[in-house]
């Protein structure tokens, strides 16, 4: 049973250790359309967690799916490739909005037969797919249609043409599979190459594992910012007046205890229903649609300066008193609906501090596309003002214990104005980003909060006031405390406008390549003195910001390899790869990890998806797909990849010494710092033995 069990382990690691991806299937049909004009009618079928990008893709992002039809007199093409409706995303990594598909998408170019022979039409697309840890390197595979003679043919349904016609084409993987058997069956010294160049399988995160922790995410900061409701002028006040109207008008404290927790529960349910009334009118898929638009970012802007503003003391945001005055008539029914109708007048009473409130977490809570953000969010909310009210009512003493209603409830809502108004430049910001104005740049949005929360800082050691506050004669521990800290986050981001990367806010602010100087205001080179800069060997260049001399040319890196004796870490990158940005922006600065990059090894950065041709002379045949050859560079990479470590996702990355072998087994997507550090120390570590 130990054998079967260690045979099993051994079997499951080799295949989790090497793993080829073909996330992508793709069938063909034709469907006529009328006895001379056909549909030529591309499916893909994509594999869960997977999105295949749209054919309309921004300028300097990632690859789009391209469709080529030879030029053949016995047909004729009519406009271009239609495509389904997709998903459109606003991408952090490119900073722009973005079309993919998911599951499956259907393409149709449509034809107009000129000859009535029967014949064959071969085309070819050109495709990238990513998914949350990896992203593919363009591929290419061919698309085969038959097209039959054109006399006395009758319309047929797409639908039954479709089904009938399928014919999925599978010759890229045949041939990458093939290549890889023949490799591994060439003799004993093959195989013990294989195993040198096993590939560690990057598992991504369920969806489902994401979803929750999103959910709880939104939930943990509803709560927070219903607390925060709670302090204001508008709903403070109301809790030992609302108990004690509970406490007096029962006769029983235990029915006291009860009502008031009946109220607590209508005011759970009233947010709720408003959550859900959000969710059931909009849908997640328009939510998430809104929060990427443009328009919408613009709009919810200038509602947020506002809300700021009515914070701030300009003026009050209030619904019509008629409301809140029919309501209260309701209530005066008694009973469970004259309870809930009291909760009811609260929420509309309340709502020039709880509304804009109210109004961002709806927003924030459906911007990821999920349908029950909004009523998680509404239950957080709620929950954090409802249940003041039933512990107050069970502990009626505990009401002596509330500090008294003054000036310090002002000074709440003046604080949440100021960070409303900072939260207001991060919807102008995601404007600005999906379109490429660059007039709010990194160093620009830096310097409008580090005003913002400098001023609030000012206003909360009392150096300012505005129109609603009370005399202040002296500072409290608490608000001192609060000054404090909005100080030392003040000075925290000072330092980002001269490069530093501020990981604290990094969902904020925009991204450090999108900024006047990607090194920092102040500074021409990585930060430092010209004189620091290292010499920069041929065919080399410097990463910004931290200046890492590497290579985009295999045979230019190895050799500078072998001229000063250091091992390569071959970097298999794209530039349309999400998570290669993640890792070279959040785990290669670390300091141990920057150290080994820029002094120990010789980088060798393989872009995947590098568009440039081949130079003239150089185009060689392709290995994976017979006949065909290389258009690009990243081509060449790809192949490389796919051929010599039997993986083709990025990022990957793979130590070798100087002559092409491998020190240890490659890795992929690696967050872990400690891990990844480990694992570059003991391939240096086998270089030097």
């Amino acid at each position: 049973m130990k054998k079967i069990m260690l045979l099993l382990a051994l079997f499951i690691s080799a295949v989790s250790f090497s793993q080829i991806h073909n996330p992508v299937k793709w069938s063909t049909s034709v469907v006529a359309v009328s006895e001379t004009k056909y549909d030529l009618v591309v499916q893909a079928t994509i594999e869960g967690g997977w999105h295949l990008y749209s054919q309309s893709v921004p300028e300097d992002g990632p690859i789009p799916t391209a469709f080529t039809f030879p030029k053949n007199s016995a047909y004729e093409l009519v406009g271009k490739v239609s495509e389904g409706t997709g998903k459109t995303v606003n991408d952090p990594v490119f900073n722009m909005k973005i079309k993919f598909f998911e599951n499956k998408a259907t393409f149709k170019q449509r034809i107009n037969v000129v000859s009535k022979k029967a014949f064959k039409i071969t085309g070819e697309v050109e495709f990238m797919v990513c998914n949350d840890a990896n992203c593919l390197p363009p591929t290419y595979v061919d698309l085969n249609f038959q097209i039959p003679e054109t006399a006395g043919i009758a319309v047929i349904k797409e639908e039954e043409k479709v089904e009938k016609e399928a014919v999925e084409i599978t010759a890229e993987k045949t041939a990458i599979d093939t290549l890889v058997k023949e490799e591994v069956a060439v003799d004993s010294t093959a195989k013990a190459e294989v195993n040198a160049n096993t590939v560690e399988k990057v598992v991504p995160e369920t969806t489902q594992k994401s979803t929750d922790r999103s959910l709880l995410a939104i939930f943990i900061i509803a709560f927070f910012s219903g607390f925060a409701a709670l302090l204001t002028p508008c709903v403070f006040p109301m809790i030992p007046m609302t108990v004690s109207f509970f406490t007096k008008q029962s006769k029983t404290r235990a029915k006291g205890i009860k009502n008031a927790i009946i109220y607590g529960l209508s005011i759970v349910i009233i947010y709720v229903l408003l959550g859900s009334i959000v969710s059931a009118v909009f849908g997640a898929d328009a939510l998430n649609a809104l929060s990427t638009n443009v328009w919408f970012n613009v709009i919810f802007f200038l509602l947020l300066i506002v809300f700021a503003v009515s914070f701030l003391g300009a003026f009050e945001i209030m619904l019509p008193n008629s409301w809140a005055n029919k309501v209260d008539t309701k209530a005066d029914k008694g009973g469970l609906i004259g309870i809930f109708f009291m909760a009811l007048a609260l929420a509309i009473v309340s709502f020039s501090c709880t509304g804009p409130i109210v109004g961002t977490l709806l927003v924030q809570a459906a911007a990821g596309g999920n349908q029950v953000g909004p009523i998680v969010g509404m239950l957080g909310f709620s929950l954090a003002l409802a249940i003041p009210f039933a512990l107050f009512a069970a502990f009626p003493g505990w009401l002596n214990s509330l500090p008294k209603s003054g000036g310090w409830l002002n000074t709440v809502k003046v604080v949440l104005g100021f960070l409303e108004l900072a939260l207001a430049f991060k919807f102008l910001s995601n404007a600005d980003l999906v379109l490429q104005l660059h007039l709010l740049e990194r160093e620009v949005f830096l310097a409008i909060w580090i005003a913002i929360f400098g001023t609030l800082a000012f206003y909360l050691f009392g150096k300012i006031q505005l129109p609603h506050d009370s005399p202040l004669t002296h500072i409290s521990v608490g608000r001192l405390s609060l000054g404090l800290l909005t100080l030392t986050f003040t000075i925290y981001m000072i330092p980002g406008l001269w490069g530093a990367p501020l990981n604290l806010i990094s969902a904020f602010p925009p991204a450090q390549h999108y900024s006047e100087s990607p090194y920092g205001v102040g500074s021409s080179q990585g930060g430092t003195s010209t004189s620091a800069t290292p010499e920069i060997p041929e065919g080399a260049h410097l990463m910004a910001p931290h200046n890492i001399i590497a290579f985009t040319d295999y045979d230019l890196g190895m050799a500078y390899a072998k001229k000063v004796n250091k091992p390569v870490m071959l970097d298999f990158t794209g530039y349309a790869c999400v998570n290669c940005r993640k890792m070279e922006q959040q785990v290669w600065p670390k300091e141990q990890i920057l150290s080994i990059l820029k002094n120990e090894v010789v980088l060798i950065s393989l872009y995947v998806d590098d568009k440039r041709p081949l130079p003239a002379g150089e185009e060689i045949e392709s290995k994976l797909r017979p006949g065909k050859k290389l258009k690009y560079v990243g081509q060449k990479w790809s192949e490389f990849q796919t051929i010599k470590y039997k993986a083709n996702a990025q990022p990957f990355y793979v130590l070798i010494d100087n002559e092409g072998e491998n020190l240890l087994d490659p890795v992929g997507y690696t967050p872990d710092a400690e891990e990844y550090h480990k694992w570059l120390k003991i391939g240096v570590a086998n270089f030097k033995k």
